[in-house]
């Protein structure tokens, strides 16, 4: 190793969890040399990724955006604090050689120090609330909507309500500006990839336009505040490797084609059995969004309507289910029990209450199947109306359903969850710092010293001393 060094053969040196390749607890390296331009360099340029990776089982895998960020990263020669930089060999040669990489990269995270004046005086230390700069940049006067000055110096006050944190924050003008800059960002890169997509012809090369859409959308995100563009990166690509690459290599071979097919599967008996119909490009719910939405509105007020029926079974079954209930004889609750309970008690004058709570029972059986029978034919109505649909299909109909419905509709969905966390981490760190310190250490023994004059007045009453 110290040979290599001297020579200058190496240009990075990238650590990397360390199961990925061993399963032990040695940090793994891989080592990049570069011949060529060796006696041309002044130092090696390193990268610690150990902590950039999604725990799989009892292993650690890298994904998507982890290789990414170390290409880029590297390629470029960035330096990161806590994740890159560039070593000098005298800095090297200091350390005896040794390419040990937290001798040079700190990634530990900082500690969060609980500060022992604030919980002996109360509010959150000044420091706390400016290590929150970033959001702080962006927003710059959500800091006072949240915190007023405190008594004490360099200490600050929560000004809102524990629970009124986050509406504070969603509802203030510069997040909410943030927010409508962040969609704006986006639904630019959603129209130019939309367009791009829709011009895809047969035969063309599916790992090209992964490569387009993803480099599109890191460019877009690069430099923007609060938002990091590797996150967003990884969205697209999880929702490539789920769904959109075999789309895509669908519309390659076949081209734009919604071709439905039965569904075939072998029984106990080895007979196939048909289980009805699908289409793997254009899921039935697309077509169904865009065409048939009454009949599937109408299909979810008779499900709603079953539901309460259902409801009101249960109910009444709860409600004169105990001992002296009227459903207490029955050995189950069911049509046939309850029919050969009102035989039983036909005519008897004494079970005028049992009889009419029986029938409000039966009449509710009733209604629940009537209202399956209506779903059941709504449902079979409609797919044969679904059914008949895909072969009508044009062209540019199917790629508004795949590429505007499917694929730009999910990733939309997916990629505004990274604007919820914004917030959600911003709130979540603040609520944490307002209920750590909420409760001096003068407040608890005050606190304490009453409850303790509560439970002395409570055992005298009782006949007891505490002393």
């Amino acid at each position: 190793r110290k040979n290599i060094i001297r020579k200058g053969y190496i240009k990075g040196i990238i650590g990397l969890p360390a199961n990925l390749f061993y399963g032990t607890g040695i940090p793994a390296c891989i080592i990049v040399l570069d011949k060529e331009n060796a006696h041309n360099r002044k130092g090696i340029f390193m990268i610690d990724a150990s902590k950039e990776f999604m725990k799989d089982g009892n292993k650690n895998r890298l994904r998507d955006m982890d290789i990414h960020k170390i290409v880029d990263v590297f390629n470029k020669q960035i330096e990161i604090a806590k994740y890159s930089r560039m070593v000098s060999f005298a800095e090297i040669e200091k350390n005896e050689f040794n390419l040990n990489i937290p001798r040079y990269i700190d990634s530990q995270e900082a500690e969060d120090i609980q500060n022992i004046e604030a919980h002996l005086l109360g509010d959150i230390p000044s420091s706390d609330i400016d290590a929150l700069g970033n959001y702080w940049e962006i927003c710059p006067t959500l800091k006072d909507s949240l915190f007023g000055k405190s008594q004490w110096k360099n200490y600050l006050m929560l000004k809102v309500q524990k629970d009124a944190i986050k509406k504070t924050i969603f509802e203030h003008p510069e997040f909410e500006t943030f927010i409508k800059e962040m969609n704006t960002l986006f639904a630019k890169w959603k129209t130019q990839s939309t367009a791009y997509l829709k011009e895809l012809k047969v035969g063309f090369h599916p790992k090209e336009v992964i490569f387009n859409l993803s480099e599109s959308l890191l460019s877009h995100y690069t430099g923007k505040s609060l938002i990091d563009k590797y996150d967003v990166y990884q969205h697209l690509m999880d929702y490539w490797a789920e769904v959109m690459q075999d789309d895509c290599y669908l519309i390659a071979a076949d081209g734009w084609k919604a071709e439905t097919y039965r569904i075939l599967v072998e029984n106990k008996q080895k007979k196939m059995v048909d289980k009805g119909w699908t289409c793997d490009l254009v899921p039935k719910d697309l077509v169904i969004n865009r065409f048939f939405l009454k009949e599937k509105q109408a299909i979810e007020a008779l499900e709603v309507e079953g539901e309460t029926i259902a409801g009101q079974l249960a109910e009444l079954e709860e409600e004169h289910s105990g001992e002296d209930g009227f459903f207490a004889e029955l050995d189950k609750v069911n049509r046939a029990n309850v029919q050969n309970r009102l035989k039983e008690i036909k005519g008897d004058p004494e079970t005028k209450e049992e009889i009419k709570v029986l029938k409000t029972y039966l009449d509710l059986l009733d209604q629940q199947a009537e209202t399956g029978r209506k779903i059941k034919e709504a449902n079979a109505a409609l797919d044969k109306k679904l059914y008949a649909k895909y072969p009508t299909l044009t062209e540019d109909e199917i790629k508004t359903l795949v590429v505007d419905d499917k694929w730009m509709a999910t990733i939309d969905r997916d990629i505004h969850t990274e604007m919820d966390r914004i917030s959600q981490r911003l709130t979540r760190r603040i609520k944490e710092l307002a209920e750590r310190y909420e409760t001096p250490l003068p407040k608890q023994t005050a606190e304490v010293s009453e409850m303790e004059k509560k439970v002395n007045t409570h055992l005298q009453k009782m006949g007891f001393v505490w002393k």
